[in-house]
């Protein structure tokens, strides 16, 4: 197998100032990269440093530059080259699940599951399969994803919940967790129907572990469940997360050919000016077919406009429930 030519690591704060002075200060050439601490080049490498904390590397010598640099100097553990020593499980067979769409206003919540072993795992640690958050272009999440799928062949699944059928869950259960654990026992189900033996599926931690188990039926009750946080770190996750935003792209983009509105990603500013023009166009009640109505947005938007929810035909805003302090025990 090919030696990794790029690296993506997330710093902390410290770490990414002791990163910027070893660049600085050491042997390397400066590079003028925009919107980076600092940029420089080493034997056989690239490296750029950014604001929020990723460090990026590249070249032939970028496994180098990491194991004898970066992880020594600046993060204090060795890890590259060791995933296998520090966690055993992490090429064992199992499930990753992982969700995307939660937080954005338009488009369905999908959630995807991938199964691994170890040739899997170490095929997809190849092809740098790494936590969807950390890759900033659309068409690069697609590319892999599309990669991923290939490798995979059958073993994964996508659940995706739509607009409407959110919103219909959601005037049920009340609670992003409880639709999130529904949707991750449906993703784990459906994939042990194409991977009957897996023993274990981890996701990231986003309720207690009982809401999935609850939601399993019969079938999916033997497995173990595992969530952690930061879960992504692991590869099936991984995975798991990169099918999940493809779908979701592509979910959202077959909405916006679907109504004549592009509509964005998240649920800033450039979102609520999507929503006002696709009210103006085509009504309050698109709502339901193509957003989260839970959604504040959803409400800011339509004040904007001079309307209401019960006048467009949409479902009351959500009631938060006041916090209640608990007794003390006596």
């Amino acid at each position: 197998m090919e030696t990794k030519t790029s690296y993506t690591i997330q710093l902390t704060p410290a770490q990414l100032a002791a990163a910027a002075n070893i660049l600085r200060t050491g042997n390397y050439r400066p590079r003028q990269v925009p919107y980076t601490v600092a940029a420089a080049t080493g034997t056989d490498c690239q490296i750029a440093l950014y604001p929020s904390g990723k460090c990026l590397v590249q070249g032939k010598g970028a496994a180098d530059w990491v194991m004898f640099v970066l992880e020594p100097q600046v993060m204090g553990e060795f890890r590259l080259g060791y995933e296998d020593v520090l966690n055993p499980e992490a090429n064992a067979p199992h499930m990753g699940v992982d969700e995307s769409g939660k937080g954005d206003f338009f488009g369905p919540m999908v959630i995807a599951a991938a199964y691994v072993d170890e040739a899997i795992a170490k095929d997809l640690k190849a092809m740098n399969v790494r936590d969807s958050k950390t890759i900033t272009s659309d068409k690069a999440a697609q590319d892999l994803a599309r990669k991923i799928r290939e490798r995979l062949a059958e073993r994964f699944v996508v659940v995706t919940i739509g607009p409407a059928a959110y919103n219909r869950l959601y005037d049920t259960m009340g609670s992003i967790n409880r639709i999130l654990a529904w949707g991750h026992a449906r993703a784990i189900e459906n994939l042990l129907e194409k991977v009957p033996n897996c023993p274990r599926a981890l996701s990231d931690q986003f309720g207690p572990e009982q809401q999935i188990q609850r939601a399993l039926q019969k079938k999916g009750r033997k497995i173990k469940l595992e969530q952690r946080h930061k879960a992504e770190s692991d590869i099936a996750v991984a995975a798991a997360s990169i099918l999940a935003r493809s779908a979701f792209l592509s979910a959202l983009d077959k909405l916006s050919a679907k109504y004549g509105v592009k509509l964005p990603k998240g649920a800033s500013e450039k979102v609520k000016a999507a929503a006002a023009e696709l009210v103006q166009k085509h009504g309050g009640a698109v709502f339901l077919e193509t957003a989260k109505c839970h959604f504040k947005t959803t409400d800011d938007v339509l004040e904007s406009l001079g309307k209401t929810r019960a006048g467009e035909q949409l479902p009351p805003a959500p009631v938060k429930k006041a916090y209640v302090p608990r007794k003390a025990k006596s």
